[in-house]
């Protein structure tokens, strides 16, 4: 039965082993303890935060990246806008200009024209006139041989005068 039931003697002593043990613990092992998991928890709560932080962090990276790219995606189609608007200014300004160009070129021809039309008609005429004389005078040579004649013709053409 000793096994069952300890003597009176070895529970003292137990007792005394186990008040000293444990009065060492609670003056010296348990603060230590105590500290080591304090400690542990603040670097796990600072860990937590700083975690928190940076997931906050990122996320709003990742908005101004989103809004960065957004704004760099308006004024790629701003510039695209503007380089078709001024690509259509600069062509309607080359067809104006092609077109003024044109009608000068028009005028000028039509001028040259003109002048090369006037120039050939009184070339004509004065060929015709030429002729006209020339033809004339053989004509007036055959039929004025006399002095007759020359004076029916000079009378003819004082009549034709005086009546226009």
């Amino acid at each position: 039965m000793d096994l069952l039931i300890p003597s009176t003697g070895l529970l003292f002593w137990m007792s005394l082993t186990f008040l000293v043990v444990l009065f060492i613990l609670w003056k010296w092992g348990f603060p230590v303890i105590t500290d080591m998991v304090k400690e542990r928890k603040a670097f796990i709560d600072d860990s937590l935060r700083k975690a928190h932080e940076a997931n906050e962090r990122l996320a709003n990276i990742q908005k101004e990246g989103e809004s960065i790219l957004q704004e760099a995606r308006e004024k790629q189609a701003q510039i695209l806008k503007e380089a078709v608007e001024t690509r259509e200014a600069i062509v309607e300004k080359a067809q104006e200009k092609a077109r003024q160009e044109g009608a000068r070129l028009l005028d000028d021809a039509r001028v040259a024209i003109e002048q090369e039309k006037k120039a050939a008609i009184a070339d004509i005429r004065k060929q015709v006139a030429t002729l006209s004389v020339e033809i004339a005078e053989k004509v007036l040579k055959q039929n004025l041989k006399g002095d007759k004649e020359q004076m029916e013709l000079i009378d003819r053409m004082l009549n034709d005068v005086s009546s226009n």
